[in-house]
């Protein structure tokens, strides 16, 4: 009978991520690693298989958590245009933390499929929501009837990448909360 994990998978990779996100994948170290997640090398081994493997559920648990709070925020308002304007004001106010969802993409492109299947998985929820909720915004009068809604959806999360982008370049929060408030002007 094997040996029972001694620590909380979750939690170690939640450690993982405020690593890579910091550090990019390339940036960090297994020893950094170990120390954030406080557990010994074997137990990396043994419960994740090597350091990529890890990334790639650091990225997975990061894109699905960024993908459901997007979502949330999608829901928090009773009018789509507001709904929007909550979620990308969600995304301002967490710009100048580091993105582990962009900051892969930044570091890796689509060089790797396990990657590429992650994030298409998160785009894919995240487009499919923000699409509905212009539509709904057409229907309210707040978004321009002329958009295609699936094209504008993608706008909108480029531009949310832009914005973390422009944040780690050391854009200020006034800057940030401007490149907000454009992005949902192109709505109109």
């Amino acid at each position: 009978m094997g040996r029972l994990k001694e620590f909380d998978i979750g939690m170690a990779v939640d450690a993982a991520i405020g690593v890579f996100r910091e550090h990019g994948f390339e940036g960090t170290s297994t020893d950094m690693l170990l120390k954030a997640m406080q557990i010994g090398r074997q137990s990396l081994y043994d419960t994740f298989g090597d350091k990529w493997q890890l990334y790639c559920e650091a990225v997975r648990r990061y894109s699905a958590r960024e993908a459901s709070a997007h979502v949330a925020a999608l829901r928090s308002q009773p009018r789509a245009m507001d709904c929007i304007r909550a979620m990308i004001g969600r995304v301002a106010d967490g710009a100048h933390e580091n993105c582990l969802g962009v900051g892969s993409i930044c570091e890796f492109g689509n060089s790797h499929a396990d990657l590429v299947d992650i994030h298409a998985a998160a785009h894919a929820v995240i487009s499919t929501a923000i699409a509905d909720h212009i539509r709904s915004a057409q229907k309210e009068g707040d978004a321009a009837r002329d958009l295609d809604p699936e094209e504008a959806a993608a706008f909108m999360t480029a531009n949310f990448a832009g914005i973390r982008i422009a944040a780690r370049g050391g854009a200020g929060p006034d800057q940030v909360r401007a490149l907000a408030a454009l992005a949902l002007r192109a709505l109109r």
